[in-house]
């Protein structure tokens, strides 16, 4: 039995129309017609909502020489999928607009959190300063732990206005008639915006060494240097909050739309996520205990874009991987 006999004959069993079935899958009604004339085959996220849908294995429904009995060995029944709603879908993209600005912030405020302590140390090292080594680190510290502690409490409150809506990260849903071409066409008129953001982004990260570079190069004063760093960091401070900015609203599109990182295939993938509540608490230890132990806190900074350009390459070998791996097992 191919994939389009065996498409006509679940959906039957279920007491579907075509109709009934395209606005499940979020299609149109002539897409399932044609793959139930064997005209054209379902892409893989279609194939893994019909999975569900059916309750019946991927290899049932693409491997030719499988029955039903092989794949379930027992009744078909359907299984209930998530319909997000207009007012829903209207909530969240809302809920997300509103988290974008603070987001950006919070992670502004974590970046540059360290430069009171760096410059306070630096300038309690020089002859007659004005503030011992002791004062100059209970005061920077302060202040880091003051700026931490408020983009916690952002990032806090932001993801209590997201939580109701955690289920998009993991769930495959369907959506209602007409939310789809809504969100496809604000997507579309956020996009020019984005892109500016992130072109503003890549600039500043590229030109925010510069200042650092030059003041290394003409063997400045150490003070001078200390500077530049802050300056850097401001740079690549404001540069994150932009790609925060786009990537939050981006990021409630993709979720609706179920594309991109939000994608059917990957919601089954878990293994970033599980590094990454492994991987970012280590990081900060290490951060804290190499910089507490060796007052090298003019330094220690480099710790955190090191560890992202880390965790991005881990991620992209995870996706790699599953995503290999899916291709192997269907």
């Amino acid at each position: 039995m191919i994939l389009a006999d065996k498409i006509i004959d679940l959906r039957k069993k279920s007491g579907w129309s075509q109709e009934e079935l395209a606005e499940k899958l979020n299609v149109s009604r002539q897409a399932v017609s044609k793959w139930e004339g064997a005209q054209s085959v379902p892409d893989l996220d279609r194939v893994l909502q019909m999975s569900r849908l059916f309750g019946v294995s991927t290899d049932y429904l693409l491997k030719d020489e499988q029955t039903a009995a092989d794949s379930t060995g027992e009744e078909l029944s359907p299984v209930s999928v998530r319909t997000v709603s207009m007012e829903e879908a209207n909530r969240f993209l809302a809920a997300s607009e509103a988290n974008a600005r603070p987001m950006a912030l919070a992670t502004f405020l974590c970046i540059i959190s360290p430069m009171c302590l760096m410059l306070l140390a630096a300038l309690s090292g020089r002859p007659g300063a004005a503030i011992t080594e002791g004062a100059a680190a209970a005061i920077g510290l302060c202040v880091l732990l003051l700026l931490v502690a408020g983009a916690v409490a952002i990032f806090l409150s932001c993801g209590a206005r997201t939580k109701p809506f955690e289920y998009m990260d993991t769930e495959v849903f369907e959506t209602a008639y007409g939310v789809e071409g809504l969100v496809s066409q604000r997507k579309a008129g956020f996009e020019p915006t984005a892109l500016r953001d992130r072109i503003i982004a890549t600039v500043l990260c590229i030109l925010g060494v510069l200042p650092l570079l030059l003041s290394a190069l003409l063997e400045t004063d150490e003070l001078l240097i200390l500077a530049m760093v802050c300056v850097l960091l401001l740079a690549v401070g404001v540069a994150v909050a932009l790609f925060v900015l786009a990537g939050v609203r981006t990021g409630s599109y993709d979720r609706l739309l179920q594309q991109g990182d939000y994608s059917v295939a990957r919601k089954s993938d878990h293994t970033a996520q599980r590094i990454a509540a492994i991987y970012w608490p280590v990081v900060t230890a290490v951060y804290l205990a190499y910089s507490f132990i060796t007052n090298d806190w003019q330094r220690s900074w480099i710790v955190w874009p090191v560890a992202g350009v880390l965790f991005g390459g881990i991620s992209a070998v995870c996706s790699a991987r599953h995503s290999r791996g899916g291709s192997e097992t269907h």
